[in-house]
């Protein structure tokens, strides 16, 4: 077996590969003495069909497998042998195919992109700054106010006031169509907050402006693809007599109020509060230094980059973006979407720090583990209520999105590395500033 390079520019490669007629001839034997003792045919006992058979019976359907293998054994020898990785699948083409003819030596042109030689980082020359803020009483106020507001209460309206969105009507009602009521149209003493929509489109839009002691009669079209058979695309009246109206008030901010959320008084609940804001920036900090750490290592190191993995980086951003700005086209049936020079630039660098990464990552030993993609799988699932176990299914037989998700939990356990080994300083900030600093991220 031969390998001959061809082509050595950047890191554009190709080489031929020949391999022998006599090797594949060998092959052919190897495979066909190997399958021998299990062979039976008609007229010969188990293992007993004599070689020259065999070979008229089975030759020619492993002189293709024989090809294969004996392709794949140079490729792994040219890889392991040069140390070169290639940036995508090598493309293979055999030479001659057309006229090819058994007995003949086969020559295959193997060419690909080489993925370029990482320079070493000094890591302990990245100098970052880690943004610090505490969650002061005037935030943890503001986000029991939240809470209050969310775990509402209600009460009566003046007497003769008219229910506004947002109040809460106590009513009883029966749903007929013509004439005639339908099971599981009726109700009473029903708590219906306005504008929850809790009901069919159109249906507390009617009693706005409703009084105690109203009869309204209500009347909506159930949707054609509503879920009741019986009741879908058919119009319904509704008879609805208000029983009270109330209006909504924050819940008194005490002791009742922490044990709402599972705290066991105001305090505790305070504790949590001030433990989850700060959670909430210190995450927001990491973005920020994250950005940071990102840009200086893209201006630390500059090598070759493969114009294969560019240019698919490019054609996806750029068709990424063109459905951001078109969100009505959900399908792939648009013409071609050209990349233009800024997706190029932004190509190259995720691909520059996408490798650099890679490569730090490798040499650190960085690993996902089981636990790590199932949780990320189950972070995903919650997404598709109802659906997790058809989720879990297709990620499990789909490669592409296994390592969708395998390659933040892995970029994120090397930016931990660099951190750790990076000079980081620390300094506090407010919470607009923090803000205003996630913001202006947002709009790179």
């Amino acid at each position: 077996m031969q390998v001959t390079e061809t082509l050595k520019e950047g890191l554009k490669r190709s080489y031929t590969i020949t391999v022998p007629a006599a090797d594949l001839d060998a092959k052919v034997n190897e495979k066909l003495v190997e399958a021998q003792p299990e062979i039976e045919m008609k007229g010969f006992r188990k293992g007993k069909v004599p070689m020259p058979i065999l070979r008229k019976q089975f030759g020619d359907r492993l002189l293709g497998d024989a090809m294969q293998d004996a392709i794949d054994a140079a490729m792994r020898k040219h890889f392991a042998e040069t140390g070169d990785r290639p940036a995508l699948q090598p493309k293979v083409e055999m030479k001659g195919g057309e006229t090819w003819k058994k007995g003949d030596d086969v020559v295959v042109e193997m060419s690909y992109e080489a993925l370029p030689e990482i320079p070493e980082v000094d890591l302990s020359k990245v100098e970052l700054e880690r943004l610090v803020v505490k969650a002061d009483e005037k935030a943890v106020d503001e986000a029991l106010e939240s809470l209050a507001k969310s775990a509402k209460d209600f009460a009566d309206r003046k007497k003769g006031a008219k229910a506004k969105e947002g109040d809460q009507i106590v009513i009883d009602f029966v749903g007929k169509i013509d004439g005639e009521p339908f099971e599981g149209g009726a109700a009473e003493d029903y708590p219906l907050e306005l504008g929850s929509g809790a009901f069919i489109p159109g249906f507390e839009e009617q009693l706005v402006g409703a009084r105690a002691g109203d009869e309204v009669a209500v009347t909506i079209a159930f949707p054609a693809d509503y879920g009741a058979a019986h009741l879908a695309g058919k119009e319904a009246v509704f008879d609805c007599k208000v029983k009270a109206v109330k209006e909504p008030r924050p819940a008194a901010i005490d002791d009742e109020l922490a044990k709402r959320y599972g705290a066991e008084s105001l305090e505790a609940l305070k504790g949590q509060i001030r433990e989850r804001l700060e959670a909430e920036y210190q995450g927001a900090a990491r973005q920020i230094m994250k950005r940071a750490l990102l840009d200086e290592l893209d201006l630390l190191v500059k090598f070759d980059l493969p114009p294969s993995l560019v240019e698919a980086e490019a054609q996806q951003i750029a068709h990424q973006l063109w459905h951001d700005e078109h969100p009505e086209h959900s399908g792939h049936d648009h013409g071609e979407i050209e990349p233009t020079e800024e997706h190029k630039t932004l190509a190259e660098r995720r691909v520059r720090l996408g490798l650099l990464l890679a490569e730090i990552g490798q040499k650190e030993k960085v690993e996902v583990t089981d636990s790590e993609m199932t949780q990320a799988v189950m972070n995903q699932a919650r997404q598709y209520p109802g659906q997790e176990r058809a989720f879990f299914e297709f990620v499990q037989k789909n490669p592409q999105m296994q390592q969708q998700l395998r390659a933040p939990i892995f970029e994120d356990k090397v930016v931990d590395i660099i951190v750790a080994a990076a000079k980081v300083s620390e300094r506090e900030v407010s919470k607009d500033e923090l803000q205003k600093a996630l913001e202006k991220l947002e709009e790179i």
